[in-house]
């Protein structure tokens, strides 16, 4: 296993034991963007109006996994919700969310 696929298979493996114990996908990106395709199921939260909305984040009492399109503003999503006492991962982009479902 080369490491590349080392550090993939465990984000994989967060991925799926956030999932196991009923995380909410967090999707970050923009209405347009969401409008083009999302997660089924997912919260849909624009980057840009998290800090307004973290509250609704908060009373969902779940795990979270931000997704965005390549995993840059998901991993800024994150790193907030952290900062916010929210338990959240990076999942990165949401087509490969989707796939981990």
């Amino acid at each position: 296993m080369g490491f590349l696929s080392f550090i993939f298979g465990a984000k994989k493996r967060q991925v799926e034991q956030y999932i196991e114990n009923g995380a909410i996908i967090l999707d970050v990106r923009t209405q347009r963007e969401w409008d083009q395709g999302h997660v089924e199921g997912s919260v849909h939260i624009p980057l840009n109006e998290l800090n307004n909305r973290v509250g609704e984040v908060k009373a969902l009492n779940k795990p979270i996994i931000a997704c965005c399109e390549s995993g840059v503003r998901s991993a800024k999503a994150a790193k907030f919700l952290n900062l916010n006492n929210i338990d959240a991962i990076n999942g990165g982009g949401w087509v490969s969310v989707k796939h981990k479902l």
